[in-house]
């Protein structure tokens, strides 16, 4: 499948700005099963600098700054990608991948190969992932036991929160901690994703958090509005000699044609879209407005 993807973030600002730099994380991944064709930056007003460069783990950000006063900045990022997912090794089609346990993936870990060492640099602490609490740990070994298989205890710490947390767009930010997110049981697909992460981590195991799009249809009979679509988040799970293995919580399925990778780190943190520094005063406001459509 071919999808056409626009993602536009305004900011206003109440007296307008004289200098700001800024980091996108906005340019699609081309990897196994996902082929990026297209892509184009448009930013008003024009930047003074701007570049691109692989981040640490691989992924695409442009770095620009803008140093002339200006009331707006609108950064639009336009990408067309080719999903297959049939290109991609199917963990639901391997014997081997299925029946990697728990006990036996942290005795392979043990082993300090080159793609363990990669995968192990998930386990640890991250900005919004840090001191995992007995109760997150807790949860996680309902799933998780020492002779059952990665990949079924995974599925069902997926299944778990999508069950037993509510989608709450006005419950949380990103500011909120995670163990807030857990005690109410609600909050929005990055809370989802990174409550899965702790609690995979909490058991020894790497986990990594996805950043990107899913594509989203209409009612039936309705027309899809443009820019009413929102950037996505979900888990993957590291499965010693079958790879790494995603998750979405928030829809209860295995990432296929249309889960469109944008980006990966250890959570939240590593990959937004867009951040960065002002020189202003008084108040901005924020609008994104996300189009995902197959390609024509």
């Amino acid at each position: 499948m071919e999808f056409q993807v626009s993602h536009t973030t305004s900011y206003d600002y109440e007296s307008g700005v004289t200098f700001c730099h800024n980091i996108a994380t906005l340019k699609p991944k081309s990897i196994l099963g996902q082929t990026l064709l297209e892509y184009e930056l448009e930013i008003s007003p024009e930047p003074a600098e701007i570049s691109e460069r692989l981040d640490f783990f691989g992924n695409t950000i442009t770095r620009f700054s803008i140093q002339t006063h200006h009331t707006e900045l609108k950064v639009t990022a336009k990408s067309k990608i080719l999903r297959d997912y049939a290109l991609q090794p199917d963990i639901e089609d391997s014997e081997i991948g299925k029946t990697i346990t728990l006990e036996t993936a942290l005795s392979t870990l043990k082993a300090n190969t080159p793609e363990h060492i990669d995968a192990k640099q998930f386990i640890l602490e991250s900005i919004f992932i840090a001191k995992i609490s007995p109760e997150i740990k807790a949860y996680a070994e309902v799933s998780f036991k020492p002779d059952r298989p990665i990949f079924e205890a995974a599925y069902e710490l997926m299944e778990r929160i999508f069950t037993e947390f509510d989608f709450d767009s006005s419950f949380s930010t990103i500011a909120t901690p995670l163990q807030e997110v857990m005690t109410e049981k609600k909050g929005v697909c990055q809370d989802f994703a990174q409550i899965a992460i702790a609690c995979v981590r909490s058991i020894g195991l790497p986990a990594r958090y996805v950043s990107g799009y899913i594509e989203t249809l209409p009612p039936p009979g309705k027309i899809k509005l443009v820019g009413t679509d929102a950037s996505h988040a979900w888990f993957s799970v590291y499965i010693p000699t079958f790879g790494w293995v995603d998750f979405d919580p928030t829809n209860n399925q295995i990432p296929k044609n249309q889960h469109i990778t944008v980006s990966w780190g250890r959570d939240y943190y590593d990959v937004p879209p867009l951040k960065g520094v002002i020189y202003s005063t008084g108040k901005n406001k924020m609008s994104v407005a996300v189009d995902i459509r197959p390609a024509v």
